[in-house]
């Protein structure tokens, strides 16, 4: 496949994937609004987002079996049927309880789609520009996530709920429209791949039952640090919102943006980085600012100190987050890239269940700005574990 990074099927993945994470990041800052007009308290805001990641990965590592053993594009689309199916029945949604089911369903969907897109940017992309080419892929979910909550807010104000949920659907659709457009073939069996990982007889993984090696192993600790990680952005996607309202902040659409947009300034950089330098260099300052982040928004009683939040949670993000799967592709076999990314990413789902859920619990029973300090243990809990790694790993005198 030689090295070259920006091919058609490179650009059709990406496209179509920025068109699925606007569908999907309308809804974000806007369904706990349409929860809480329901009835919904702040547990059953968190249980919305909670259910929506828990069926995600649920789904994600049959997701990733399935990846592995059938056609990649095929599973994709069968994904992005059930993600629009969804989207389209949120109009109709009139109790707490029926949004909760569409909300299960729609996460299958979403851990199809995702895993998907996550497992053939794998393929496209070459080896040796895999962080680099992860950042730039990643920037059309941080697109998204820049512009699709503040329209997602604008049009649930100005228009309803019955535009927002209309337009999500257009945009799902017009992703399954660019998925067509796909055309690679995804990489032959070999006895070694290019980061140096023996490869598994290709005859036993075709016979072996489909129950079999559903999580990858290689990708346990990457996949753990990332867990840790999303249990903070569980927490704050949930409930940014209402935050903002319990602190006079009229229109949080601006952290979504800041957010995104200091993630997209660092994506391109910290590929670049790891590529040249190691994950070390990227992962340590990326959750040092995620903390420096976190604890400026349980502060933060304006917009200007939001924004500021935003920027330092955004830079430990667009570093984390892009940094880990790369890490998590490069320890594995291309044959088990669809398994890898979806241990990957049901590590990342579980940690927004666990952090919507749990965390909403603590903001109920204290605030969000305690809810938001009280989240920063567990980024000093992925520093301890990382730490660890990199010690062991140094004393043994292997590379990482």
């Amino acid at each position: 496949m030689g090295q070259r990074l920006w091919t058609k099927d490179f650009l059709f993945t990406t496209v179509s994937n920025l068109f699925l994470f606007f569908s999907f990041q309308m809804l974000i800052p806007t369904l706990p609004v349409y929860t809480e007009r329901l009835g919904g308290d702040e547990f059953a805001v968190g249980m919305v987002i909670g259910i929506f990641t828990i069926s995600a990965l649920l789904t994600r590592p049959f997701a990733g079996k399935a990846l592995d053993r059938y056609n990649r594009r095929n599973v994709l689309i069968i994904g992005l049927i059930i993600f629009i199916s969804s989207v389209i029945s949120y109009h109709w949604v009139t109790t707490v309880l029926i949004i909760l089911s569409l909300r299960f369903i729609h996460g299958i969907g979403w851990g199809i789609t995702t895993t998907s897109y996550g497992t053939i940017i794998a393929d496209i992309i070459p080896s040796k520009r895999r962080g680099e080419g992860m950042g730039y892929y990643g920037l059309s979910s941080t697109l998204g996530m820049a512009i699709a909550p503040l329209l997602g807010i604008w049009v649930m104000n100005v228009y309803g709920f019955g535009l927002l949920f209309f337009l999500s659907m257009v945009l799902a659709i017009t992703a399954l429209i660019f998925s067509q457009f796909i055309r690679y073939s995804p990489p032959k069996p070999l006895s070694k791949d290019s980061e140096g990982v023996k490869h598994k007889d290709e005859d036993m993984r075709k016979n072996s039952s489909f129950w079999e090696g559903l999580i990858e192993k290689e990708a346990l600790f990457p996949s753990f640090l990332v867990m840790l990680f999303s249990v903070t952005y569980g927490g704050v996607v949930s409930f940014i919102t209402l935050f903002g309202k319990e602190v006079g902040i009229e229109n949080v659409g601006w952290f979504f943006l800041a957010n995104a947009l200091m993630v997209m300034v660092v994506r391109p950089i910290s590929g670049v980085i790891f590529d040249r330098k190691g994950h070390a260099w990227v992962l340590f300052p990326g959750v040092i600012s995620a903390i420096i982040g976190l604890g400026l928004l349980s502060f933060t009683t304006n917009t200007y100190f939001l924004v500021l939040s935003a920027l330092f949670y955004g830079l430990g993000f667009g570093t984390i987050q892009p940094s880990l799967q790369a890490w998590t592709i490069n320890r594995v076999t291309s044959q088990r890239r669809g398994a890898a990314n979806g241990t990957f990413f049901s590590a990342f789902d579980l940690g927004i269940g666990i952090g919507s859920m749990l965390l909403g619990m603590v903001a109920k029973a204290s605030s969000y700005a305690i809810m938001y300090r009280i989240s920063i243990v567990l980024l000093i809990v992925y520093l301890i574990f990382y730490l660890r790694y990199i010690v062991k790993k140094k004393s043994s005198h292997l590379s990482y």
